[in-house]
């Protein structure tokens, strides 16, 4: 299922800075996706991460972080350029998610500070309503004892902190990907090693199988390999669409495996 279909930059905007001013922008008047899945590929600067970036602020994405999209300090740069942005929509779609690998030890804490949160109020509430009615204690425990339960319902009674970094994006992943969903992920490798990144794959394949969409920044030539995916890469200053083979990560990583000695004898 495609939900999202194109997103058309706005023109003749040079001299508003960045990310107006971005080569892409000179090259490219819009992206359209076709594919399930699309990569955003290119080195670092590239632009890739920005338009994800956009796309998600567009939209009002709901946001894997430490807070939601709308109040990203990180992002207030862009808000002008998103809002310039032209989104065209099979159907416009608010389930899924947009996540940063940098920003998931923020949303990590945020759920933590949250549980702790509702248990103080847990704590609290026995306090206070001690010698009331059982019935009017448990009215008033009733929203915390269900936010820690859907917590513990998706994450296991210890959290996504209770587990290595790679295993948490894994089990995020596993307990958020829903049915139908638009995902923007920006470098969701960067924690797994390869065989969680062919794990991934395997998750992607099955929420497509479901209706699902992904746009994805990365850098990694596995997730790259993914069957029929969409490639885009960013790098010139403009937005080409190379095949797998053709692209200089994949080349250079074989070319490194292949014989490291020729690369390292040069550092």
């Amino acid at each position: 299922m495609i939900h999202l279909r194109e997103v058309i930059f706005p023109v003749n905007q040079q001299g508003r800075g960045f990310p107006y001013d971005l080569p892409i922008m000179q090259d490219c008047s819009k992206i359209q996706f076709a594919n399930p899945v699309t990569f955003f590929v290119g080195e670092n600067g590239s632009g890739k991460s920005t338009i994800l970036e956009a796309i998600a602020l567009s939209y009002n994405a709901v946001t894997i972080g430490s807070s939601e999209v709308y109040g990203d300090k990180t992002l207030g740069h862009l808000r002008a350029f998103a809002n310039d942005l032209s989104l065209v929509w099979t159907q416009k779609n608010r389930k899924g998610f947009f996540l940063r690998a940098e920003d998931f030890f923020g949303y990590i804490n945020r759920l933590h500070l949250q549980r702790q949160d509702m248990k103080a109020d847990l704590q609290r509430i026995e306090k206070e309503y001690k010698g009331r009615s059982t019935f009017a204690k448990m009215q008033a425990q009733t929203p915390a004892l269900s936010g820690l339960s859907d917590i513990e319902h998706r994450y296991g009674e210890r959290g996504l902190d209770g587990y290595s970094h790679g295993e948490s994006f894994l089990t995020l992943f596993q307990n958020r990907f829903v049915p139908g969903g638009l995902y923007l992920l920006d470098e969701p490798e960067v924690p797994l090693s390869p065989l969680r990144q062919l794990s991934l794959i395997a998750m992607l394949k099955s929420m497509v199988d479901q209706e699902s969409q992904f746009i994805i920044c990365t850098h990694s030539p596995i997730l790259m390999a993914f069957p029929d995916a969409k490639i885009y890469c960013f790098d010139d200053g403009k937005i080409t669409e190379p095949s797998y083979d053709e692209l200089e990560h994949v080349n250079l990583t074989r070319d490194f495996l292949n014989n490291p000695k020729a690369f390292l004898r040069h550092l």
